[in-house]
């Protein structure tokens, strides 16, 4: 027996009842389907939006620091210098400007970034610099390894302590 003879085969009362389910679990289905990635995505790019904004925020609060360095040059080690432009600086100078990714604020006075297929000795160096001659503390970090030797990614979240040496 196939699926029409048994709904045939039913009452008028039960065929009127599987109809009702089976339009339930259409709309169920539907909204599973459509609706809710829909849904999920909207909010996932309404974060990404406050997040863009936040970061907006804090660069307009950063320019000042940064055109000030720009217009020295950066001259003189610690001076004004933004965490920023500090950070861009001394990682081009250390050889890392092209393996550095996705830096964006970390509270008041930091900065997350992301190195990748950076060699980790340049990486270690460059941070201990950064902390002798910047005051540059390394908040949080974590270091993956990549198929090639020696190079790794890096998640780093940096602050400034304002202490220049």
């Amino acid at each position: 027996m196939n699926a029409r003879d048994w709904l045939n085969n039913l009452s008028r009362r039960e065929r009127n009842l599987v109809y009702a389910a089976a339009a339930l679990l259409a709309i169920a289905l539907a909204y599973l389907v459509f609706v809710l990635p829909l849904q999920t995505a909207n909010e996932r790019l309404e974060g990404r939006v406050e997040q863009k904004m936040s970061d907006l925020s804090w660069m307009q609060q950063a320019a000042g620091q940064v055109s000030a360095a720009a217009a020295s040059g950066g001259s003189e080690a610690g001076s004004d210098e933004s965490l920023v432009v500090l950070v861009d600086r001394t990682a081009r100078e250390a050889g890392l400007g092209g393996t550095v990714r996705d830096q964006s604020p970390s509270g008041s006075n930091g900065l997350r970034l992301r190195l990748e297929a950076a060699p980790f000795d340049v990486v270690v160096v460059w941070l201990s610099s950064l902390e002798q001659q910047y005051g540059v503390r390394v908040d949080a970090a974590s270091v993956d390894s990549t198929p090639t030797s020696g190079l790794v990614n890096a998640s780093l979240t940096l602050s400034h302590g304002n202490a220049a040496g």
